[in-house]
């Protein structure tokens, strides 16, 4: 259960009244310790308002696209709604925003006694939760469904919930074909131009909501969506970005923390460029356990039993598509060198399309793009030509988090440490600083805060071959929230999330999710 992208060019009530006025500020001014104005509490009109739950349609355009989601395996149909959040919630009687929704009611009489909402968040930044939950919702789920109202949402930016808007879907084809590593002066002035026109586009189409799609709004977001849904604690299942979403909520709403599991965990100590260099190193360890895999399969692209071969077949073709695009059959379309990279990196989120990464590069060297094309139209969620908003929202909510700027310059002192984590994906990774380099706001701040003294225990699960959030994340997470606060659990395995795929890892995040049972820290699951 995972869903991430990496930094783009880029898991009894009181009173409603007391609720109301004891809670739904932003923040308890002693818990946030960042110099940060108390923010004013949010109207009435808006936490006491009530959800019109009816059956959801099929995902829009900016969602992805698709049919209608199907029926849980035990016949529960999944509802839609939306709710209402103030754009700003420093005046939050000023304009508002819809927040999509999407939900799997637990049965009443299912006879193991509800205990409220628990919310999903599966990672991005971008990533639309209203059609992600239902499409992985399957028998796994089911344990948790018998005690849970299953609940996920459009991140603010992102989805139905006021998604950012750039380019047209024919700008965005040129737009990812562009060549992200230049080699010369015109080059690398092409991608800083190219840069500065996506920039544009997105203040001209969405430039109202630009400055307001931040993990720290989001965490508000949640805060209000606890209340409405009728929970006094926020029980929450982050995966991957969703982590630091609810590292932040965590630190924000300390007292309002229910039980909290983080999957692929992002380390909150480290800023832009550090997390994209662990990133960077993250990836080749997942290649080089993809080329180890590859020469025990029946067929694999590469000769010989020598992974290194495999990796400078890569490299070979990478180079050539900087000067030469691969055709594409059906498609008027070639693979270009960005596209390829892209292509790779999107097949080492997880073991399981290992093999569809295999065919892709025997494809290749065969001289067909199509199957790395479309792995990379996988991660850019582009759908019979239309592109989903997650790329956008992508950049617009990193920007909106980090407040850090590079330039050309930054990025040549810092290309020889990105080229030695990774030959294959370094230069790749290392103009991708320039994402936010023209954006038109500004940001929060270059770390996340996610010190969270007095709330309830969270499950923080590292995978140690998780090339997206690498491991030591999850540890630095669990150190960050507190002490009594993160619980450190370890998965040895291959991938991008956990649950789901390791038995014993799930067997215990079921446990504390339905029974309150707190697993030792430092458990380790192979």
């Amino acid at each position: 259960m995972s869903h991430h992208r990496s930094s783009r060019a880029a898991i009894g009530l009181v009173s409603l009244a007391v609720l109301a006025a004891a809670t739904l500020t932003a923040c308890d001014p002693e818990a946030e310790d960042d110099g940060a104005a108390a923010i004013p509490a949010v109207p009435a009109a808006l936490s006491e308002q009530k959800l019109d739950w009816a059956a959801c349609p099929a995902p829009s355009a900016a969602q992805g696209g698709g049919e209608k989601p199907e029926d849980l395996p035990d016949g529960t149909k999944w509802q839609c709604a939306t709710m209402k959040a103030p754009l700003d919630y420093a005046k939050p009687d000023g304009r508002t925003i819809d927040i999509a929704l999407v939900r799997a009611k637990t049965a009443e009489d299912s006879g193991e006694g509800r205990i409220g909402s628990l919310v999903f968040n599966f990672g991005g930044p971008g990533g639309a939760g209203v059609p992600t939950l239902p499409a992985l919702a399957g028998e796994e789920y089911l344990e948790l469904h018998k005690r849970y109202d299953l609940v996920s949402f459009d991140p603010r930016g992102v989805g139905n919930s006021a998604g950012v808007q750039c380019l047209d879907d024919k700008a965005m084809d040129a737009w990812l074909a562009q060549d992200s590593t230049p080699d010369d002066a015109a080059e690398e002035k092409a991608l800083t131009v190219g840069g500065s026109l996506y920039a544009r586009a997105c203040k001209s189409r969405s430039g109202g909501v630009l400055e307001h799609v931040g993990t720290q709004e989001a965490a508000r977001d949640l805060d209000l969506m606890r209340h409405v849904l009728g929970d006094d604690k926020l029980n929450y299942f982050g995966i991957s970005y969703g982590t630091q979403l609810g590292g932040v909520y965590a630190h924000l709403f300390p007292k309002n923390v229910g039980r909290t599991v983080f999957d692929a965990v992002v380390d909150p100590t480290e800023g832009f460029a550090a997390n994209l260099l662990d990133q960077t190193e993250g990836f080749e360890s997942a290649l080089q356990n993809f080329l180890k895999d590859c020469v025990k399969q029946d067929e694999c692209f590469f000769e010989g039993k020598d992974p290194a071969r495999g990796e400078k077949e890569i490299t070979e073709l990478l180079e050539s598509l900087d000067t030469k695009p691969l055709p594409v059959e059906d498609d008027d379309r070639v693979l270009t060198q960005g596209q390829a990279g892209m292509g790779i990196l999107t097949a080492l989120y997880s073991q399981d399309i290992w093999s569809w990464l295999n065919r892709a590069l025997q494809a290749a060297e065969k001289g067909e793009g199509g199957g790395l094309l479309w792995l990379s139209d996988m991660y850019a969620e582009r759908n019979d030509g239309v592109y989903s908003n997650s790329g956008p929202a992508n950049t617009a909510v990193n920007c909106a988090d980090s407040k850090d700027r590079f330039t050309v310059e930054d990025v040549h002192q810092q290309l020889p440490e990105f080229r030695k984590a990774s030959s294959v994906f370094g230069d790749m990774l290392a103009w991708m600083l320039l994402a936010c380099t023209d954006w038109p706001v500004g940001g929060h701040a270059s770390t996340v805060d996610v010190k969270a003294d007095g709330a309830g225990p969270v499950l923080v699960i590292g995978n140690t071959g998780d090339p997206a959030t690498p491991y030591e994340g999850a540890e630095k997470m669990a150190d960050a929230l507190g002490e009594g606060v993160g619980v450190h659990l370890t998965v040895e395995g291959e991938g991008h999330g956990t649950y789901g795929v390791n038995k014993c890892l799930t067997k215990i995040v079921d446990k504390y999710l339905l029974d309150g049972t707190v697993p030792k820290n430092d458990t380790v699951c192979s």
